[in-house]
């Protein structure tokens, strides 16, 4: 798929169907966050797939926002691996695992998978219940499937500010 078509078209997709998504799209799902690029290249990130009855069940306990998604991944980094930068106030974790994040989704799209970034929730708790290390920090999850009968764009979808108001030149 051409990836205007790609960026153009992805949607955050809140109903699934309970259609698996299949082994070699996950796969390269998985790959493109993993050729995703990392500060100093550390590649701090780790991704969690979950599929089972139980491992998702713990994500439902944690946020609503599943939507019924039959896989989720949980992308996390390790907070000890991160590049610090000038002033130490900021480290790479967060953007780097946004990055992989991000590859995925769009990969994701030209798959012909849905997903959505997910964000309500409570990192520490998830965390405790996956029994993720301690110095893993949960970024998000990744709803991942096919949308169910129905589905589509909320109603806001194409409504974006023109680049006037978004950009400006220095």
């Amino acid at each position: 798929m051409e990836f205007k078509t790609v960026v153009q078209n992805r949607y955050s997709c809140k109903k699934y169907s309970d259609r698996p998504v299949e082994a070699e799209k996950l796969n390269a799902i998985l790959e493109a966050g993993r050729l995703a690029p990392t500060a100093k290249n550390l590649q701090e990130q780790h991704i969690y797939v979950l599929q089972s009855a139980e491992a998702l069940a713990k994500v439902d306990a944690i946020t609503p926002c599943r939507y019924g998604a039959p896989t989720v991944l949980v992308v996390a980094f390790d907070k000890n691996n991160v590049f610090t930068y000038p002033g130490g106030k900021r480290d790479s974790g967060v953007e780097d695992a946004t990055i992989v994040a991000t590859h995925m989704i769009l990969t994701a799209a030209n798959e012909g998978v849905d997903s959505c970034w997910v964000n309500f929730l409570d990192p520490e708790k998830l965390a405790q219940a996956l029994s993720l290390p301690e110095n893993e920090e949960v970024l998000m999850v990744m709803d991942l499937g096919y949308a169910a009968e129905g589905a589509g764009p909320l109603a806001n979808h194409s409504s974006r500010k023109p680049l006037s108001e978004t950009v400006s030149y220095l």
